[in-house]
């Protein structure tokens, strides 16, 4: 498998795209305004205490107030039963507490915050608050396991008392590597500890690295084969940022100085805009539909104009299989989260029951969030999760429909007729009226004049008022006013 990282710079956003074989897997969007908070550390102030739900709410200088459970606070030792002790005993309204952001504020919701601090390097993930030594479960050779540990412990002197984890890029790591990774973040700890002397509460201590470093930082892997970046200005800084940290990765670091835009040379664009779509078209013709929704995310399998060659069993089958590779990708590239449901299309046979089973879980070991698929229920659907920690492509890129407010559809021009007949009535009873105009959506106007006439004269006699319409090129086919003149 190849893999290319494309980067597209401009002064209010910069995107991230990466590639498999051609194909656009993934996107990372950060904008100048509204970059996301994970890893960032703050000096929060305690502002509620909420013993009934065992959490708090942090003020860290944001819009809403970011959300504590007391799951997500280091052990400050336990009751005399050895369990934690509640919230109300650890925290208290106006402490001043040292916290991280773990999830970003999505929708309504605030920020997720954690005490247990965590700071990736390269090759390790650094934790002052603990005392552990772990080693990323996707490095599955058990010697390459025990050599990259023993080789960390030989640095028990540098580490102290803290507590590390050695991510999957490490695999096949020297051990002048992981020391210096271990010297960096020690020292990046200490300026931590010292800018919490001197920052106010609400305010950040720690940021995490912009976007254009995380790639290389989180992004790289043996596959890669080169990263190409539009800007010269971001080149130069990602050349230096690798040539200091990762000097086998500058060479692949390419400036792209073309015409024509990056993402519109691989095709990106195009991908973005069918990301964004609810129906997704498969090659054998068959498509998925996605729907997102506040509680899950549903996807409906459908076999379409694919009909097969032999039986119906085998063309379902097809479809199925064909579906589990290219919901995985929409997955990926949407970043949905949360809870997910999947309906295939319905199979007697419990082995393509059993391989599409299969074929999903397989395509999902690509994926960088951590994902859960259980068994297919007793009504043919697949249930799975996929961590979420920032906001689906959708969130960022969309806002609800201001016609719909996001429902999908809008009442007809026949409803709000019947719904202007009714404020009408309400209205002549309430007032002394001479005459009532009308104001609504051309469509709806268009209507009353036409198909609903009759009714609209009937309703005139009966109130003994006259009406007027007035077509307004500005309401929206649900608004409208009934005006007393």
């Amino acid at each position: 498998m190849s893999k290319e990282i494309l980067i597209n710079v401009t002064p209010q956003e910069t995107r991230v795209a990466i590639l498999e074989n051609g194909v656009l897997q993934e996107m990372y969007i950060e904008r100048s305004r509204s970059r996301g908070l994970v890893g960032n550390i703050y000096k929060g102030r305690v502002c509620r205490v909420l013993p009934g739900m065992e959490a708090a709410f942090v003020e860290i200088g944001l819009e809403r107030a970011a959300f504590l459970h007391v799951s997500d606070i280091a052990p400050q030792g336990s009751n005399k039963d050895g369990e934690r002790p509640p919230i109300s005993h650890l925290l208290h309204d106006g402490d001043d507490i040292l916290v991280q952001v773990i999830k970003d504020p999505m929708g309504t919701k605030g920020a997720r915050l954690t005490t247990h601090m965590s700071i990736p390097s390269r090759y390790l993930v650094f934790m002052p608050n603990s005392s552990n030594v772990g080693v990323s479960t996707r490095i599955e050779d058990d010697r390459e396991r025990a050599r990259l540990r023993d080789m960390l412990m030989t640095h028990e002197e540098i580490m102290g008392d803290s507590g590390y984890i050695i991510r999957t890029a490490a695999e096949s790591a020297t051990l002048e590597s992981m020391e210096q990774d271990i010297l960096y973040l020690t020292k990046l700890w200490d300026s931590v500890r010292e800018n919490v002397k001197q920052t106010p509460s609400g305010q950040v201590v720690h940021e995490d690295l912009p976007l254009s470093m995380r790639v290389l930082r989180d992004m790289i892997d043996d596959d890669l084969e080169k990263i190409r970046v539009d800007s010269r200005e971001t080149w130069r800084r990602m050349a230096e940022f690798a040539s200091r940290y990762i000097p086998e990765i500058e060479p692949l670091i390419e400036h792209y100085p073309g015409e024509r835009p990056i993402f519109d040379l691989y095709g990106v664009e195009d991908e973005i805009q069918k990301s964004l779509e609810r129906k997704v078209h498969l090659k054998s013709g068959g498509y998925l539909i996605f729907d997102q929704t506040e509680a899950m995310t549903t996807v409906d399998v459908n076999t379409g104009a694919f009909v097969g060659h032999r039986n119906l069993e085998e063309t379902i089958f097809k479809t199925n299989l064909e579906a589990a590779q290219a919901i995985a990708r929409q997955l990926r590239l949407r970043n949905l989260g949360g809870i997910i449901i999947i309906d295939f299309i319905d199979m007697n046979e419990e082995e393509h029951r059993r391989q599409v089973l299969r074929a999903l879980e397989k395509a999902l070991e690509k994926d960088h969030a951590r994902t859960n698929v259980c068994e297919v229920s007793s009504l043919g659907l697949v249930e799975m999760t996929r961590k979420r920690t920032r906001e689906s492509l959708e969130h960022v890129l969309c806002e609800p429909c201001p016609t719909c407010s996001g429902r999908g559809s809008v009442k007809t021009s026949e409803t709000v007729c019947y719904e202007i007949f009714r404020e009408i009535l309400r209205e002549s009873r309430q007032f002394d009226a001479k005459q009532l105009m009308v104001l609504a959506a051309q469509d709806v106007i268009d209507l009353l004049v036409d198909e609903e006439s009759n009714s609209l004269a009937e309703l005139e006699d009966f109130i003994g008022v006259p009406i007027k319409l007035q077509a307004e090129v500005l309401y929206s086919q649900e608004q409208f006013d009934v005006v007393i003149m």
